[in-house]
């Protein structure tokens, strides 16, 4: 079937999702993700664009942004090309890393912009990735509170009309609000990968690994492994990474 044309956005901003084809990896260590980054910084300049929210999870890429002198999918097309070629370097394959076209939704509004860049932010945090959203690494969350690398961090803090000095605190709140946002996703159905879910049940159960949690008395486990099944994991994914039976966690 012929392709839709994208929603073109009046005001040339929009919110984008990349991921990886078949779901895969795009960010195997902290080496990929910091490459990646700095090929959104490098090419920043050269297609004109202006960045101002991303996050960067393991199979998927959440970014906010202004399209610039060049249109997005001719910018995509370098900043793509140029971090697979390394990624399939260093990993030795050959192929497609992306899936072949990037989603987008135009952001029309001050108060979508607002609730765009804070669902960016939340990502790891409703993943079950982390316990507060300052403690992800890789979203431009603490951009806007130390030197910004990256991000036109000025944009979205004048959006609050508040004093001067109380700009920082009031965006910050934002960002930490407890929400229901419904943003631009994949919809497929795609559940987290081992590594996401492993970080989830860590979180989840305070283990540090976990097969941790078959030290936990059965009540306890059993709560444990209930919640993970009703936050998407499925029964086989708890069984690999835990170590608990298919049948045990079946019957929970």
């Amino acid at each position: 079937m012929p392709r839709s044309a994208r929603k073109k956005s009046g005001s040339g901003i929009y919110h984008i999702v990349l991921r990886g084809i078949n779901k895969q990896r795009i960010f195997q260590d902290n080496e990929d993700s910091l490459n990646f980054l700095e090929k959104l910084k490098t090419y920043k300049d050269i297609s004109g664009y202006e960045i101002y929210a991303y996050c960067l999870m393991s199979n998927h890429i959440h970014l906010l942004m202004k399209e610039g002198e060049e249109p997005l999918s001719t910018a995509f097309r370098r900043i793509g090309a140029s971090y697979v070629y390394w990624y399939n370097w260093k990993y030795s394959r050959v192929g497609h890393l992306f899936q072949d076209r990037f989603r987008s939704e135009p952001v029309e509004t001050d108060e979508y912009f607002l609730t765009a860049m804070r669902y960016i932010h939340q990502n790891p945090l409703k993943a079950g990735i982390v316990k507060e959203i300052q403690d992800y690494q890789w979203s431009s969350y603490r951009e806007y509170s130390q030197k910004p690398l990256i991000c036109n961090t000025e944009f979205a803090l004048n959006m609050f009309s508040v004093e001067p000095d109380k700009v920082l605190s009031a965006w910050i709140k934002f960002n930490q609000e407890q929400n229901n946002d419904r943003c631009l996703e994949y919809d497929d159905g795609a559940r987290l990968n081992d590594s996401e879910a492993a970080a989830l049940i860590e979180s989840v159960a305070n283990v540090k690994n976990p097969r941790d949690i078959q030290a936990y008395e059965k009540q306890k486990r059993d709560g444990i492994i209930k919640l993970l099944k009703d936050k998407g994991l499925s029964i086989r994914q708890i069984e690999r990474l835990t170590g608990v039976s298919f049948a045990v966690i079946r019957g929970i």
